[in-house]
């Protein structure tokens, strides 16, 4: 099931922050997505709703559903930005490229980016 763009990034930066330290504040989510404060608790009700992520106040996690789906959209995201560099294109573009086409391009097109890579070295 596809999510809107700005719920996946939200999910992706969680998991990259939980990465970094035990402890996700929203204040490190506003500040690695780029946003207020409250545009953050606003996504992270969706994100609750959605059964994605939890909080105890203070602290942020990503569900068992959360962190399937995070990490399916970073997957995705890393095999992307790996196919561009591939393909020549320099590292800050095919990241930045990547970010966006990992909530657009098909799941036909992704699967033959994977096989390509697969084939080709990663």
């Amino acid at each position: 099931m596809k999510h809107s763009q700005s719920i996946e990034d939200y999910l992706e930066n969680i998991l990259l922050l939980s990465r970094e330290s035990q402890y996700v504040h929203r204040v490190d989510v506003a500040r690695r997505v780029g946003v207020s404060p409250p545009a953050v608790q606003k996504a992270i009700k969706i994100l609750t709703a959605s059964g994605f992520v939890e909080c105890d106040g203070m602290h942020l996690r990503l569900t068992r559903k959360g962190a399937e789906y995070a990490e399916s959209i970073y997957e995705r995201h890393c095999n992307i930005r790996a196919f561009l560099i591939l393909l020549g294109v320099n590292e800050e573009d095919a990241d930045a490229d990547a970010c966006e086409m990992e909530h657009i391009v098909s799941d036909s097109t992704y699967a033959a980016m994977k096989e390509f890579l697969n084939k080709n070295g990663k």
